[in-house]
């Protein structure tokens, strides 16, 4: 067949997506896909040779609705906050072209479509965090070679392997084998009292699209519920934390929006009160690194992932309230 084509993990276009140009696929390795489901599909152009036709013009923007800082691009960008000076876009006017957002910098991570048209807010493609980490148009050559590619070693790439859940204790019963993200597990597995690890480092989640309860798991075995200190026994989706290396960097604010008093830290710190005035934390800059921000000191209670990007209110990264006791990196990531 041919043609050029997105396929979508989820019904009625939704999910992880993949796009594809004419070639055989002889497994989801070959598509770089998260898991073996597809759902949906979506034919870009008919004819394999259209895309490269005419110019190719977007603009985006650092708040919704087509506002705040805007930057128009003609080329392809490996790394937006290089280029844009935000690493998230909230919303997109694609005037001419057929264009892809990466998770990641350097072509990496989720991919999301976008052909002409405006895009007022982050999930009209697609996408539930505004991160973006690098775009670049849609060319023949990109699509006709992207079965092929392989990821390019950085210190921000992913770890190979992949991580088991059980239904019942000691790795028992029926089980789930997972190397990438998964979004809904449900349909796999009814509960989970057991974990392994066989390699990488991954957050578990109590409920479907990362929301719930969040557990960090690292190599090893988890041989029951209390081994990973959970609240009981449903995991619904997980996430599997890139590597790095580098250097740590976070802002965190009292207020909403990036207001009120202000704290840059680099290092882990065990009782956030004794470094501000308050526990309130409502809004986070993470310029690098990976984070864990804790409900009580010394790293206890619930735990929140901290990826780099702008998180403006704190249920973005999935609390029910500011109040937070500790806050650490994330180092054996390496």
């Amino acid at each position: 067949m041919g043609g050029h084509w997105v396929m979508y993990e989820r019904p009625n276009y939704g999910g992880y997506q993949y796009i594809m140009g004419k070639g055989d696929y002889p497994d989801f390795n070959c598509w770089m896909g998260f898991n073996n489901c597809i759902r949906s599909c979506q034919m870009i152009s008919p004819v394999s040779n259209s895309l490269s036709l005419g110019a190719y013009r977007m603009r985006i923007y650092n708040r919704p609705n087509l506002a705040g800082h805007m930057m128009e691009f003609m080329e392809d960008c490996p790394n937006t906050y290089d280029r844009f000076g935000y690493r998230d876009i909230f919303s997109s006017h694609v005037i001419e072209g057929y264009w892809v957002f990466y998770e990641h910098s350097h072509y990496r991570g989720r991919q999301f479509f976008l052909r002409p048209g405006e895009y007022r807010g982050c999930s009209d493609w697609g996408c539930f965090n505004p991160m973006v980490g690098s775009f670049r148009r849609m060319r023949p050559s990109l699509i006709t070679h992207t079965h092929t590619h392989t990821h390019t070693h950085t210190h921000t790439d992913m770890h190979t392997g992949g991580i088991t859940f059980y239904e019942e204790q000691n790795f028992q019963g029926r089980h789930y084998d997972c190397e990438g993200d998964c979004s809904e597990m449900h349909s796999y597995l009814v509960r989970c009292n057991s974990i392994r690890v066989e390699s990488g480092c991954w957050m578990a989640y109590e409920k479907p699209d990362y929301m719930g309860y969040q557990y960090m798991l690292n190599k090893g075995e988890y041989p029951d519920l209390q081994h990973w200190a959970a609240f009981n026994d449903r995991i619904r989706s997980c996430r599997m934390v890139p590597s790095y290396s580098g250097k740590y960097h976070i802002k965190i604010f009292e207020g909403s929006d990036f207001r009120g008093a202000a704290q840059e830290l680099t290092e882990d710190c065990p009782d956030l009160q004794e470094r501000v005035a308050s526990r309130s934390v409502s809004s986070v800059e993470v310029s690098e690194g990976y984070w864990t921000l804790h409900e009580h000191s010394h790293y206890r209670g619930r735990q929140f992932l901290l990826q780099p990007g702008h998180y403006r209110r704190f249920h973005e990264w999935g609390s029910a309230s500011p109040t937070f006791g500790s806050l650490r990196r994330l180092t054996d990531l390496a």
